[in-house]
């Protein structure tokens, strides 16, 4: 009876043993085995994965899109201006092996990565540009981030400045600069009406020599205007141009 129970216990352990050698993978994730030290060529997963420990040694490694927060870092713009900067790094792990082998902690070091790449890359640039070239900024920032990355297997698709912090006095002064553009702008679009008014008015007074009724018949539209609101009296000349007006419409002779 004792052989029989020694080999029970025995199928025992090895059915307890090669259940928790079982290991389920999701489908985002892969499996980086080390047996015996040596890293296996190939990752294992998605699905069921058989750990042999303590031969074997499996370091899980998700292939999803990771969204890191760079901290606020202090960065000093080529014109000497010392603002604070954020931004976030999107970036995904496409070779597991080497993500696990080539460095020690991948989520560590590119997000120490990406804050030196921040303050080096935006200290190069003036304070304007920074604030209006966004873009190209952004893309320099990925360049550079995926070219330093790439050694580790991982990925960077996008780098996204978030927010730029300026000091109180110069936001002040900034607020200034954009008034002073706005009213340079208002001047010079008033002087550019006046301009095109007095050109209106040279070629009004052209047409006002040659026919000298004209200056008339303005007058009494001036006059016609000014009585529209019926709460003034006006008492006014009759011009003598008024007259041969008469005479040429009526025919009629009139004595002043």
């Amino acid at each position: 009876m004792l052989p029989i129970s020694s080999s029970l216990i025995l199928l025992f352990i090895i059915v307890i043993y090669l259940l928790m050698s079982i290991n389920i993978l999701a489908e985002y994730e892969r499996g980086v085995i080390f047996r015996l030290g040596k890293l296996l060529p190939l990752p294992k997963g998605p699905g069921v994965v058989l750990v042999f420990a303590p031969i074997d040694r499996m370091v899980r490694v998700s292939l999803r899109t990771v969204v890191m927060d760079v901290p606020p870092q202090d960065v000093i713009t080529r014109d000497n201006v010392s603002v604070k900067v954020n931004a976030v790094v999107y970036f995904r792990v496409m070779d597991p092996r080497r993500a696990i082998v080539e460095v020690e902690s991948y989520h560590y070091a590119t997000s120490q990565l990406a804050q030196t790449t921040l303050r080096s890359v935006l200290g190069q640039v003036e304070l304007d540009d920074l604030l209006s070239e966004r873009e190209r900024l952004n893309h320099q920032l990925q360049i550079q981030l995926d070219q330093h990355t790439d050694p580790w297997g991982i990925k960077v698709s996008s780098v996204e400045v978030k927010h730029v912090d300026l000091p109180p006095d110069m936001q002040r002064a900034m607020a200034r600069q954009a008034e002073a553009e706005r009213e340079k702008r208002a001047k010079i679009i008033h002087a550019a009406g006046e301009l095109e008014a007095s050109e209106k008015l040279s070629q009004a007074a052209v047409v006002i020599a040659k026919e000298p009724v004209a200056i008339t018949l303005r007058y009494l539209q001036t006059l016609t205007e000014i009585a529209s609101e019926k709460n003034s009296t006006i008492v006014f000349p009759l011009p003598i141009e008024m007259m041969h007006l008469l005479k040429q419409v009526t025919g009629i002779e009139t004595k002043p």
